[in-house]
């Protein structure tokens, strides 16, 4: 076993500094078993280390706001992977990228790579506010009205480490798009922000509430317009009302999603603005200058090139190259099929994008990449060097360019192979429907369970593995969907679900819906506005035929990439807060934040400082009230009970919930976060007093959910 002892770190910053001490610290405490396995996975995941399916090693996540990177982290991820990992980097549609096969004694050692390349893994996982995506042409796009990447900069630095979300119900993802035509899919987010002049005045058009998953909906607009300066207020208070209301112990119904359909969108917003005077920040005006660098911008002056597959370049030039907004430079997106690059083809890539492009790259939610400010003259020399690496495909963003999510590759939530059903349709359609690799009605997406990775939910047509039972034997399946995705004038659609296949059926799905839509739908018709004008029923009667299992052969048995019969193993997912069953390490955590707020106040922080306190009084309450066998699914279901099974005791405090909420509606100025401290410190000091009064008891590691 490799030693877990932090390397030298004092070229660090502190925070990093910190991070990557506490992580060695709490890896050795969890294999000496010093640590609760379920308290280190919520700890861990939050470092962005993830199980995988796989004994025995983990997922290691990046956190890259808006998927910019530059060629020299390319290369250092490219180094950690083949350093760490089977040296390869997953580019996911978060616009991330993923190591696999990471031993949990290295982590701390990435984490250091990382943060020396300029990156981080904090909040990369777990129950925080997630990687803020965007648009991969913000900056560039002729459509845009302002350049949105100082904005999601700005958003991703303010909640990174923020106390208000470390450790909520439920994870809280972000989208930027840069103009009207969503390609940020900002309708299926927690947050989405749409740019918006208003009398000169810059803002945006923001939404709430959506998301894909087994349960889909469209984000609520809270507003046309949002000066810019409120965007990250307004995030705040909606942050601080999802952590104080949201489901914590039913983690499928724990999503901000559901709580704004419990509370109702109006009763939400209002609990929003109810939550205002205790933000640090009423207005919070954004550097435009937080800018990514490009680098040595390539002159337009290469020599004359021949491409070296004239007839693919020709398909590349329609379909992978865009002007910029920038006269005379273009924005080239690369395929990367299934997201996966090799170490050596990374570095290597790195060089060619040094020499043709700018510094500023984008991962995109395809799988991609985005290369920016690459001059005529340069494209053909780019492409060479692209092809050499086998990443010169045409049909970046078309209907062969198919989305999936890694499945049971490596998920330990995987169902079916996602994978390998995405290499078998991207054959077909590359085979079968040529015309189609340079079109973009319709767009397909796989994900290997209901949860949507692959953002199958979002798909013209799309799959999420699934399995069927035929009498004592399962096959592997996909769910059907269709009628998902982006309109080209930017209207957001949730798919439908129609049917459930043997998976080894897919591609004969995909031929006879391909095959309708040409015969079927009127000139010029988008295939969304197809499917909601056939319906459902249509397209449950077209493919009926090919659900019914009672002529199904051995071969339909074996998933794509199998040759022996189809096992259905799903593991636990780790996406959700996991469990602790100790009462006294639960007073520890409140202890901890106690702490926290001491340090955040002595910082100058006294909005921070203050929400460690609410923080602690809650969990110091939620403490006793697991002892007493009651159930604490959120903030305020505890705030409420703790009056009714502990005011007796607790009789000095006369309201226990007017008496923590009190951070609601006040200013949050050092004065009162000193007074409120004070006060919280009061609490928890007695809440452990009378924890040791009681049995050495423990709870059902259910109930910690809160």
């Amino acid at each position: 076993m490799k030693s877990t002892e932090a390397p030298e770190l004092t070229h660090l910053d502190a925070a990093n500094r910190a991070d990557i001490a506490e992580l060695s610290a709490r890896i050795v405490a969890y294999q000496r078993g010093r640590e609760d396995e379920d308290r280190f996975k919520h700890y861990r995941l939050t470092r962005g280390v993830y199980g995988q399916r796989q004994m025995g090693v983990h997922m290691f996540r990046t956190k890259i706001p808006f998927g910019h990177i530059t060629p020299d982290q390319l290369v250092a991820l490219a180094n950690i992977s083949e350093k760490y990992t089977n040296g390869r980097l997953h580019i996911t549609t978060r616009q991330n990228v993923q190591l696999h096969y990471v031993k949990l004694n290295d982590s701390p050692a990435i984490w250091q790579e990382l943060v020396e390349a300029g990156m981080t893994a904090r909040e990369a996982c777990g129950n925080t506010v997630r990687n803020l995506t965007a648009s991969p042409l913000a900056g560039v796009d002729p459509e845009e009205l302002f350049d949105v990447s100082p904005y999601v900069y700005a958003a991703f630095d303010y909640f990174l480490r923020n106390p208000i979300c470390q450790e909520m119900g439920r994870k809280i993802k972000p989208a930027f798009s840069s103009s009207d035509r969503d390609s940020a899919f900002t309708y299926f987010h927690d947050f989405g922000f749409i740019p918006r002049l208003k009398d000169g005045r810059k803002g945006f058009k923001v939404v709430i509430g959506g998301g894909l998953g087994a349960v889909s909906m469209v984000a609520h607009t809270a507003y046309e317009f949002l000066p810019a300066d409120q965007i990250i207020p307004f995030m705040e208070a909606s942050i601080r009302v999802f952590d104080r209301y949201g489901e914590r112990e039913k983690r499928m119904k724990a999503r901000m999603k559901f709580l704004i359909k419990d509370l109702g969108f109006d009763r939400f917003m209002e609990l929003v603005h109810e939550e205002w005077p205790a933000i640090a920040h009423k207005s919070y005006t954004i550097d435009e200058s937080l800018v990514p660098q490009l680098g040595q911008v390539p002159t337009d002056n290469f020599p004359t090139a021949e491409a070296v597959h004239p007839a693919l370049y020709n398909e590349w030039l329609k379909t992978n190259v865009r002007p910029q907004k920038q006269e005379g430079y273009y924005a080239v997106a690369v395929r990367v099929p299934l997201g996966n690059l090799e170490a050596e083809q990374a570095r290597l890539l790195a060089g060619v994008i040094r020499e043709y492009a700018s510094d500023d790259i984008r991962l995109s939610v395809q799988q991609g990449m985005v290369l920016r400010y690459v001059p005529p003259s340069a494209l053909p020399h780019l492409f060479n060097g692209l092809y050499a690496l086998d990443l010169g495909l045409p049909g970046y963003d078309t209907t062969a360019d198919i989305t999936a999510c890694p499945g049971t590759d490596t998920c330990a939530l995987g169902v079916t192979n996602s994978t390998g059903l995405a290499q078998v349709l991207e054959q077909l359609v590359r085979d079968e429907f040529p015309e189609m690799v340079s079109e973009d009605d319709i767009r397909i997406k796989i994900s290997g369970c209901m949860n949507a990775c692959g953002q199958h939910m979002a798909a013209n047509i799309g799959f999420h593995g699934s399995s069927i039972r035929v009498g004592d034997r399962i096959a592997p399946a996909m769910q059907v969907v269709v009628g998902g995705g982006i309109a080209p004038d930017g209207r957001g659609f949730i798919a439908q679900k129609v049917i459930k296949v043997p998976t080894r059926r897919v591609p004969e799905v995909i031929r006879i819906l391909f095959h309708d839509y040409k015969a079927e739908s009127r000139e010029g018709e988008y295939y969304n506005d197809y499917a909601e004008r056939q319906g459902k029923r249509y397209f449950y009667g077209l493919l009926k035929h090919l659900g019914d299992t009672a002529d199904i052969t051995d071969e339909e048995f074996y998933d794509w990439g199998q040759d022996e019969d189809y096992k259905q193993e799903i593991g636990v997912g780790e996406c959700a807060g996991v469990s602790l069953d100790v009462i006294g390490a639960i007073l520890n955590d409140a202890t901890n934040k106690l702490t926290a707020a001491g340090r955040s106040l002595a910082g100058d922080a006294p909005a921070d400082a203050s929400y460690h306190a609410y923080s602690a009084m809650v969990t110091a309450a939620k403490a006793l009230l697991l002892a007493e066998d009651v159930k604490c699914n959120t903030h305020i279901g505890i705030l409420n009970d703790f009056q009714e099974h502990f005011g007796e005791r607790f009789a000095e405090i006369r309201d226990f919930k007017s008496y923590v909420l009190r951070i609601k509606g006040t200013e949050p100025s050092p004065e009162f976060a000193a007074d409120y401290i004070a006060d919280a410190r009061a609490f928890v000091t007695k809440a452990i007093a009378t924890r040791e009064r009681q049995l050495d008891k423990q709870v059902v590691s259910e109930y910690y959910k809160a």
